[in-house]
């Protein structure tokens, strides 16, 4: 009869090291020495405990492939494997490639695992230091120093992959869980909404078609350029006060939507103006068929009534981001 074992780990002092190493069995039952890379005993067995709950949780290989793995690498990855649809859209993945970049200038040969939270504090004061870099048929230029907006996404960019590494056992927690950017954003979460009053000033000078889709999108919460833009007159059901979604951003979104009055009567005064076109908002000079853009005409209106600039309304963000 085989002898029980006594320990399911060990710390020791090996000869000619100055660090201490562990040893245990792995799932196989096979001893297994590491080096802790410490000369604290009691950082040496917090270390050991990981190793076991690795093993014992048979994430063992992906913890060390973890430690090895650079910042470089994971961002790789996941801009392969996370970052593109249909996983997000294209444009969240154009914004990704923006502050990777920024990113991987920082952090490329950092290993994943050594990256704290003081390293990201330190790397968000230097780019709050910086200043935008624009592009001129002699090269690149500075220009105005950057907003703390866009900083700022680069550190949500930042957590996004990291939270994804934890995910993957990769790295044990996210080191930007222990950040606190470096200045206040105002305003950056506080959309303004609008009222009923601020959208009647704006319909009664706003072109037709702004008008019914104002109504539209305030009536029924549509995304403009996925959902409204691209809709056809077949989609439209008036007698029932219905409108089939086919294609939306996320699933749920494709589905059958009921029309209030002022939406049905929107829509029919759409129909109306765009005549024998099969799309509501047709366009001769797109190559859809249909208007791929409203930021100039909302522009324009606010601009010439000499309206109050809604520049964080929730239409106007629906406009502008579709």
């Amino acid at each position: 009869m085989a002898r029980p074992i006594e320990k399911d780990g060990v710390v020791f002092r090996r000869k000619g090291t100055k660090f201490l190493w562990m040893r245990f069995r792995d799932k196989d039952g096979i001893y297994k020495r590491e080096s802790t890379f410490t000369e604290d005993r009691q950082e040496a067995h917090r270390k050991l405990r990981l190793r076991l709950d690795a093993r014992d949780q048979n994430v063992l290989e992906i913890v060390r492939r973890g430690e090895s793995l650079s910042f470089g690498q994971w961002v790789d990855t996941f801009m392969e494997n996370y970052s593109k649809p249909p996983y997000r859209t294209q444009k969240t993945h154009v914004a990704n490639l923006r502050a990777v970049k920024n990113l991987k200038a920082a952090f490329v040969t950092r290993k994943l695992l050594d990256i704290s939270p003081d390293d990201v504090e330190s790397y968000l004061r230097k780019r709050m230091c910086q200043r935008a870099l624009i592009k001129t048929a002699l090269g690149y230029r500075e220009g105005r120093p950057l907003k703390p907006a866009t900083v700022h996404q680069e550190l949500r960019v930042l957590r996004r992959i990291l939270n994804i590494a934890v995910r993957k056992r990769l790295i044990p927690s996210n080191p930007c869980s222990g950040v606190e950017f470096p200045v206040a954003i105002r305003g950056l979460f506080r959309p303004h909404y609008v009222t009923w009053s601020e959208q009647q000033r704006i319909e009664r000078h706003a072109p037709a078609h702004l008008r019914n889709v104002v109504r539209i999108i305030t009536e029924t919460g549509l995304r403009v350029y996925k959902e409204l833009m691209p809709v056809t007159k077949e989609q439209v059901d008036l007698a029932n006060s219905v409108l089939w979604i086919p294609d939306s951003k996320t699933p749920t979104g494709v589905a059958e939507l009921p029309l209030t009055a002022m939406a049905v009567q929107a829509f029919r005064d759409q129909m109306a103006l765009a005549g024998s076109s099969d799309y509501l908002f047709p366009s001769e000079e797109s190559a859809t068929g249909y208007q791929r853009s409203l930021r100039t005409v909302w522009r324009l209106t606010l601009r010439e009534r000499r309206f109050l600039t809604f520049g964080s309304t929730i239409f106007v963000q629906r406009m502008q981001r579709g």
